[in-house]
């Protein structure tokens, strides 16, 4: 149990990063599978991955800042 605790920590270091970035990488696997979001393919992706990224870091930030 510690040595998974220990890779979780040197990998992910939080909890909201982690979850976080899944959600990101489930939304652009959505876009990627579904017909209807065949429009938002390309540089969308990008943006949607650099921005849930960003946001899910600036509340680990926040959270610590404050907390």
């Amino acid at each position: 149990m510690k040595v998974i605790k220990a890779v979780y920590n040197f990998l992910v270091g939080d909890m909201i990063i982690l979850i976080g970035v899944v959600i990101a990488i489930i939304l652009l696997a959505l876009i990627n599978t579904v017909g209807a979001l065949s429009p938002l393919r390309g540089t969308i992706e990008a943006i949607i991955l650099i921005a849930a990224v960003l946001i899910s870091l600036t509340a680990t930030l926040v959270r610590e800042v404050w907390g």
